[in-house]
């Protein structure tokens, strides 16, 4: 069944150009940026958003730089874990594909992400985008039938899709689904696996004839291969990408079923077989066109500048998600003949909780809308980008996030806001000083825009922070050492440039910081009266500072103890 709510959220500024500009491109870079797309099947976690904050802060970056942005995602509405969760809850997949919809959307928006369309893919919308791109493969002679066995439950009656099949995986004999292994990412077909249980009763399944079509995807070997070393000599993709494709590369890229028997999902678009589904992995990210085709549909503009081989294009996603981004929708998007291949795969490996492995099953995890009902926006963004999981698995850790928003951003970034614009407050009436800024750290700041953005540009998100928080710390020293407390009685011009100083800093922090912490650079805009962030230094800041309040307020360290006592007490139930 269709969903009712067809519709696309808009979270983020929009579209920087006019309908003019569009259709000529400007001399405007054009950047898409596609998130993964989490399933709606239940709650998001700190794992979600660990693996996709990164595309927010790529398209902050870009739209203050004034580039051609379009950043997509939404809510995966079809996928076997839905039908699964309703069976459980005794009520029908729209249902729970609704509640979790309309949750992600609220969660999406209170972290502040700015996706320009947030969509679901049992939408009327995707539905149709996805059958177009799978008849074009059909009509390119990408698609073809093939009569298959197929896991079959005697007693459900019905043919098992590969995530109602679970078993072990026959490569590292750990337990897996009858599409992918977690533990060593082979991609798997149900009956490949051993022990082979129906998730649904328990029973071990038997095999059954039918026809479905497949994706030739071996035919696009040759191709790939050359489209994963171009990306490995250009160092645009994370190593665990690298690595992984040319794995599957080096094994053999076998043909791949391309539609299922399922309850849900999008109807196979070819006479005789409306009954079959095309299958989740070539219909969830084949969401990512169909999204920015109702981007321009609902703003009356072309996407098409967004599919050309000038494009940038990141696509943000968790371990897991590699192969699909890495080597299926590469060969989707050659099959269809469009130019815009991947440039850069931004891939995360696996975020721990507690040092242990986040299981959603065991309720082992932080869960995201709990956490933004308690804590600061920023404090999350924080944590998760200077503790990203991108070269290697990370943790997170109640004690090291409490401490980290004290120290860092209360202690370092919030303080020395603080601490200067009170002190004006205090000593000039709200006044800024009409002092010199420091003609060394003007150099500084303009280099660190220049840094900071090839960071960002080339993934390197955390480098990238810890970089501004050096030099906040930096910039509490300069306070310390210049003193203006005893300054401003015995020397006061040298006073007003210390202050003058600190001013361009904290505006320039301010635009820095934005792409990472946005809400607590907004409050400083307003504090300051800066009209507009772009990525270029400023020192168009009002004359005077107003509606000074601190950035953050300090955690309770007795929150730590609460919140694991919590986490054991919900993962024990």
């Amino acid at each position: 069944m269709i969903s009712s709510l067809d519709s696309c959220f808009v979270f983020g500024r929009g579209f920087l150009f006019s309908r003019d500009e569009n259709s000529k491109g400007g001399n405007k870079m054009n950047v898409f940026i596609g998130g993964a797309w989490p399933y709606a099947n239940g709650s998001l976690h700190l794992g979600h958003i660990s693996s996709l904050l990164s595309g927010d802060v790529l398209a902050r970056y870009y739209r203050m730089k004034g580039e051609n942005v379009l950043y997509v995602s939404g809510s995966d509405c079809n996928g076997t874990p839905i039908t699964i969760r309703a069976k459980q809850e005794d009520v029908t997949p729209k249902e729970i594909a609704d509640r979790y919809h309309k949750e992600f959307c609220a969660c999406f928006e209170k972290l502040g992400f700015t996706y320009d369309c947030y969509t679901r893919t049992d939408s009327a919308h995707h539905h149709r985008i996805v059958q177009n791109i799978f008849l074009q493969l059909f009509d390119n002679g990408k698609i073809y039938k093939k009569e298959i066995e197929q896991a079959y439950c005697n007693r459900c009656e019905q043919f098992l899709p590969d995530r109602f099949v679970e078993g072990t995986c026959p490569q590292c004999g750990q337990d897996a689904r009858g599409d992918q292994c977690d533990h060593c990412s082979k991609i798997l077909e149900p009956l490949d696996l051993i022990n082979k249980k129906c998730k649904i009763c328990g029973d071990s399944p038997t095999t059954k004839q039918t026809e479905h079509f497949y994706f030739k995807l071996s035919a696009f070997q040759k191709e790939l291969q050359q489209y994963v070393t171009n990306a490995k000599v250009k160092n645009l993709w994370r190593e665990n990408a690298i690595q992984l494709s040319e794995r599957y590369l080096m094994e053999g890229l076998p043909d791949r079923g391309v539609s299922r028997d399922l309850p849900i999902g999008v109807p196979v678009p070819v006479k005789g077989y409306e009954e079959k589904k095309i299958y989740v992995w070539i219909e969830a990210v084949s969401g990512y066109y169909a999204a920015s085709k109702k981007w321009a549909e609902k703003n009356n503009v072309e996407d098409s500048i967004f599919w050309g081989n000038d494009t940038k294009t990141y696509y943000i996603h968790g371990k897991d998600n590699i192969p699909f981004h890495s080597i299926i929708w590469p060969s989707i998007l050659m099959g269809i003949e469009k130019d815009c291949l991947p440039t850069h795969i931004v891939s995360n490996e696996y975020l721990t909780v507690e040092k242990k492995k986040l299981s959603t099953s065991k309720n082992w995890a932080v869960w995201v809308p709990d956490m933004i009902e308690k804590y600061h926006p920023d404090s999350i963004r924080y944590f998760l980008t200077i503790n990203a999981p991108e070269n290697r698995d990370s943790d997170f850790s109640w004690r090291e996030f409490v401490y980290s928003h004290n120290s860092e951003l209360l202690g370092a970034y919030g303080n020395f806001v603080n601490r200067t614009l009170k002190f004006i407050e205090k000593s000039f009436k709200g006044f800024v000083p009409d002092g010199k800024v420091d003609k060394s750290i003007m150099n500084e700041i303009q280099d660190l825009y220049k840094q900071i953005g090839s960071l960002i540009e080339g993934a390197h998100f955390k480098q990238a922070l810890e970089l501004l928080f050096h030099f906040i710390r930096r910039a509490n020293k300069y306070f310390d050492a210049q003193q203006p407390w005893i300054q401003i009685n015995e020397s006061p011009n040298a006073c007003k440039h210390t202050l003058a100083t600190c001013i361009y800093i904290i505006a320039n922090l301010a635009q820095l910081l934005s792409p990472f912490l946005p809400f607590s650079s907004n409050e400083v805009k307003v504090m300051l009266g800066i009209s507009n962030f772009t990525w270029n230094p400023t020192d168009k800041y009002a004359t005077a500072v107003k509606h000074v309040s601190p950035l953050f307020e300090r955690i309770d360290v007795k929150t730590i103890t609460m919140e694991i006592e919590k986490l054991h007490k919900q993962a024990s139930l």
